[in-house]
C-alpha cells in the first residue's frame, strides 16, 4: 500500500515538533540493556529528525504495566543509552499527554531529542482510547512510525496518534515494508518459505497463506512431525499435534492445488531422550522412527536437497527453526541451510528475509544473520505478516 515517508515531509523541520513511535522496549540486566538492537533501528530516523531542525518527541511502551506507573518499567531508564548511541543530549520528559509534558515541550530548542514516558502507564494505549490518542496528537505537527514490531497492535500511539496528524513511515518502517513487499507481494520467482517451530497450531494460518504465495514450503522444527504422522508415518514419541493432522493433510492438498512443493524431512535425527549430545541418538529414514525415538532434527541428506532447492530459488522467506536448536547437536540443519541461505544472498543469487525472536536467535548463532537480505526483528507483526493480514499501524500511514 502505499505511504508517505521521511522525504514527503518539509526538508527544514525547524522548531516542528515530530511525534516519533519508536520500540524501545529492549531487555535489560542489572539496570542496564542487554540488547541494543532495538535502539539502534531508530537511529537513522532520529537523527535525521534532528538534523533536519525537528524537535524529535519518541514515543515507545516498555514492559507491561497494565496502566500502572511503575519505576522500573519507566522509559527514564533509557535515556542514558540513547544519549550514549545518538551522541546527543536526550531529554526525559514525564509524560506522553497532558500539560506538563507539554510545558517541558515548550522548552525545547529545534534539534532536540525527548523521550516521552511509557505509552502504557496510560490503560487507555491498549485500548487505543480517543482521548488518549487526541491527548498524545496534542504535543505534536507530524506524526512518524518507525517501529514495525508494534505495528500489529492497533494501540494509541500505533494506530490512533496516525488518524489525527500527518503520518509518516520512519527509515526503519520504510525499509521493512518495502522488503517484505518484495519478499512476497511482488517477489523474483521461484520463491521459497521455510517455517518452523514446535507446534502447527501456531503456524496454521501462516501455512494457508503460503501456500498460495510460494514455490517451495519448507516445514521443520516439531511441525514438521504432525505432517509426518498425516502422511501415515509413525513419529514414535516426538513432539506431535496428532489432533491436526486433518489440518496438516488439508494444507498438503491445498499445495498440490496450488502447485507448491512441501518439503518434509525424508531422513531425520532421533534419540530417546531430550538433552544435548545424547547417546541414543542417532539418523534415521523417517519411516524407520522407534516407538520410544523422539525426532529433535532434520538429516544431513534432506539438509543437503533443500540447500539444492534454495540453489532453484530467487527469494526465501524464513521463520522458525528446523530442529531443536538450543540443544547441540540438534542445530545442525537449521545452522546448515543458513549458511547456504547466507552464501547464495552474498552471491547475489537469492533474496533472503527472515524474521521472528527464535529465528533471530538461530541466524545469529549460525553467524549469519548479517548476511542475509533483511532480518526482522519484529515477532508477532512479522508473523501476522506471514499470515497476510493487514496490520493497523501499517494500514494507518496509508495515503
Amino acid at each position: 500500500m502505499p505511504f508517505q515517508t521521511l522525504d514527503d515531509l518539509p526538508s527544514d523541520l525547524t522548531g516542528k515538533k515530530v511525534l516519533v513511535r519508536v520500540d524501545l522496549n529492549v531487555p535489560m540486566q542489572d539496570g542496564a540493556v542487554s540488547d541494543a538492537t532495538r535502539l539502534q533501528a531508530a537511529l537513522p530516523t532520529i537523527l535525521e529528525l534532528s538534523d533536519r531542525g525537528a524537535i524529535v518527541l519518541l514515543l515507545s511502551h516498555f514492559g507491561r504495566p497494565k496502566g500502572q506507573n511503575r519505576p522500573d518499567m519507566s522509559t527514564a531508564l533509557l535515556v542514558k543509552p540513547l544519549t550514549d548511541l545518538t551522541g546527543r543530549s536526550v531529554r526525559f520528559i514525564e509524560d506522553c499527554q497532558g500539560a506538563q509534558a507539554a510545558r517541558a515541550i515548550t522548552t525545547m530548542t529545534p534539534g532536540a531529542i525527548g523521550v516521552l514516558e511509557n505509552t502504557r502507564f496510560h490503560a487507555g494505549e491498549e485500548k487505543n482510547d480517543p482521548a488518549l490518542s487526541q491527548g498524545i496528537a496534542a504535543l505534536g505537527d507530524f506524526y512518524v512510525n518507525d517501529a514495525f514490531s508494534a505495528a500489529h497492535r492497533a494501540h494509541s500511539s500505533t494506530e490512533g496518534v496516525a488518524h489525527l496528524l500527518p503520518a509518516f513511515a520512519g527509515r526503519a518502517m520504510e525499509k521493512e515494508l518495502k522488503t517484505l513487499e518484495a519478499a512476497l507481494g511482488s517477489p523474483e520467482r521461484p520463491v521459497a518459505a521455510v517455517v518452523g517451530g514446535a507446534k502447527v497450531s501456531t503456524k496454521l494460518a501462516v501455512l494457508g497463506h503460503l501456500v498460495d504465495k510460494v514455490d517451495h514450503l519448507i516445514i521443520g522444527g516439531g511441525m514438521a512431525n504432525t505432517f509426518l504422522a498425516a502422511r501415515g508415518v509413525n513419529v514414535g514419541k516426538s513432539l506431535c499435534e496428532h489432533d491436526l493432522t486433518g489440518e496438516a493433510e488439508a494444507i498438503l492438498e491445498r499445495a498440490d492445488a496450488a502447485n507448491c512443493t512441501v518439503h518434509l524431512p525424508y531422513d531425520v535425527v532421533v534419540a530417546t531422550e531430550f538433552a544435548a549430545n545424547p547417546p541414543s541418538m542417532r539418523t534415521c529414514n523417517v519411516h524407520e522412527v522407534a516407538e520410544n525415538e523422539m525426532i529433535l532434527d532434520i538429516g544431513p541428506s534432506a539438509v543437503e536437497a533443500l540447500g539444492d532447492a534454495l540453489k532453484n530459488c530467487r527469494t526465501l522467506v524464513w521463520n522458525g527453526p528446523l530442529g531443536a536448536f538450543e540443544t547441540p547437536p540438534f542445530d545442525a540443519a537449521t545452522v546448515a541451510l543458513a549458511r547456504t541461505a547466507a552464501a547464495l544472498t552474498q552471491d547475489g543469487s537469492l533474496v533472503s528475509v527472515a524474521g521472528g525472536g527464535d529465528t533471530v536467535a538461530a541466524l545469529n548463532h549460525a553467524g549469519v544473520a548479517h548476511d542475509f537480505t533483511f532480518v526482522s526483528t519484529a515477532g508477532g507483526a512479522f508473523l501476522e505478516w506471514m499470515e497476510g493480514r493487514t496490520l493497523p499501524g501499517v494500514a494507518a500511514l496509508a495515503r
